[in-house]
């Protein structure tokens, strides 16, 4: 859709600004981003960046080393589908419900301090995990696998904003994305071969080792930030309740946050959990093949978020539209699988997880929309609310699957049939319709703000109007 539609089904005018608006250090008025040492999307900023990618990908390695590892954990420590979907949900709990304090702290203290206590504790849990026998012990390593991996993308996403020019900062963020996808492949198939030959202690120890390595490379990189200002705000409870508070109240944030939550959780569900059971348990494929798909899902990811990413900067206007077209082609995908008389066919599960992919690259608009509208200071707040919402769909998503394949297939993974598969993965078509609504719901209030504060003809050229209170979260009078 053009960037001048105006009809109902047309993202919010509000959508629209670019990001110049609020991560420009120029356009910022602060005296503490207006001489850069480094020049913006420079050498330097390109070694910060891939130093802090590298933090990334191990940090999605981590996330993911479940996901291939589902059976071998269940008969390690004896557990049920219920308790091994545990395993992830409180991983991703843990993640969501740091999002806002690692948010709060990244404007405290910046991205290089959160990024090498994310990769510290990542690191001491997956240590930790290597020698865990008991569910409980199995439990307090995925706590703090999730802690640390909590302070990692939000910080990434905040150099990106900090070091690269504004009109390059979507390209930059579905970048993070494509090469994040580095570290689920390294644990889709490297871990599953290392698991299968060097056993669970050797592989999680080598896991655990990676951490130093790349913990050097960014204590010697990586810099908060190209400006020579070194101040950082001072922050008091109070400071921090009304940041917080008003990086919510900001359209662009909540609309950016019910993006998140419904394009990615799918995805999400079946990398870290599902989706390799569902492949060999439901569909009878072999290991290799389920293996090969998990591989396939994630090249289509690294393909498509470079698309998503000059889509995003060339239509910001049609940023919504855009994730509510790949849900909708995400969900048609698994009605058919779903229906699917039988097992489905080899070339039908492949169209499944291609198209399933492409979520991933979908959710980063929602950070994009959190980094529009609200200023530098308050980055790592908006972004930290906007991750919180995939990943809480995902852990709620993959409970509840747990439950269901506990309830009709109680002697456990080994038994799981078809069947249980697809009365449990029904439930994503719950939280698609939630999601779906707060879309719908949000971007018709923005346009309704944008439009009473006759803001359309500056957020066109990326520009708000001054003084404009896009903030109150209703009209003027309402």
């Amino acid at each position: 859709m053009s960037a001048t539609a105006a009809g109902p089904s047309a993202s919010t005018p509000q959508e629209s600004a670019q990001s110049a608006s609020t991560t420009s250090p120029a356009l910022a008025g602060s005296g503490e981003y207006a001489s850069p040492l480094w020049p913006l999307g420079g050498r330097r900023a390109w070694a910060v960046w891939l130093s802090a990618l590298s933090i990334y990908i191990l940090a999605i390695f981590h996330r993911t080393s479940l996901g291939v590892a589902g059976v071998i954990a269940a008969d390690r420590f004896h557990i049920s589908s219920g308790q091994l979907a545990t395993f992830v949900v409180v991983q991703l709990l843990v993640y969501a419900a740091m999002q806002v304090p690692v948010g709060v702290l990244l404007d405290r203290y910046g991205s290089k301090a959160l990024l090498l206590a994310g990769i510290i504790t990542m690191s001491l849990a997956q240590f930790g995990f290597a020698y865990a026998h008991t569910f409980a012990a199995g439990i307090v390593a995925r706590v703090f696998v999730g802690m640390g991996d909590a302070m990692i993308f939000v910080s990434l996403l905040r150099l990106v904003a900090l070091w690269f020019p504004p009109a390059r900062t979507p390209i930059m963020t579905q970048l993070c994305s494509v090469f994040g996808q580095i570290g689920a492949i390294t644990a889709e198939g490297p871990l599953a071969f290392a698991l299968r030959d060097l056993g669970w202690r050797t592989s999680y120890e080598l896991a655990a080792g990676a951490g130093v390595i790349f913990g050097a490379i960014l204590v010697v990189v990586v810099r908060d930030s190209p400006y020579r200002s070194t101040a950082r705000t001072q922050v008091r409870l109070r400071a921090v309740r009304q940041g917080v508070a008003m990086t919510w109240r900001e359209p662009g944030t909540r609309l950016g946050l019910w993006c998140h939550f419904t394009s990615q959780f799918s995805a999400t569900v079946f990398t870290l959990m599902w989706g390799f059971p569902f492949l060999t348990k439901g569909e009878g494929l072999s290991t290799g093949m389920a293996s090969l798909l998990l591989e396939l899902m994630i090249v289509a990811s690294i393909s498509t978020s470079p698309l998503y990413g000059a889509f995003t900067a060339r239509f910001p206007y049609s940023r919504s539209s855009l994730v509510l077209t790949t849900v909708t082609g995400i969900m048609t995908m698994w009605a058919v699988v779903l229906l699917w008389p039988g097992r489905a066919p080899l070339w039908l599960l492949i169209v499944l997880v291609l198209v399933t992919a492409i979520g991933g690259p979908g959710s980063m608009i929602g950070f994009d929309l959190a980094r529009t509208f609200n200023p530098p200071g308050r980055l790592g707040s908006a972004s930290g609310i906007v991750n919180v919402g995939g990943f809480s769909a995902a852990l709620g998503s993959i409970l509840l699957i747990g439950l269901l394949l506990d309830h009709l297939s109680p002697g456990g993974p080994n038994t799981y049939d078809l069947h249980a598969f697809r009365v449990a993965l029904s439930v994503q078509y719950l939280v698609w319709f939630v999601g779906i609504v707060q879309i719908v719901r949000l971007r018709r209030r923005t346009r309704r703000l944008v439009h009473a504060h006759d803001g359309l003809a500056h957020l066109r050229v990326g520009v708000p109007r001054p003084g404009a209170a896009y903030r109150s979260g209703r009209p003027p009078g309402r």
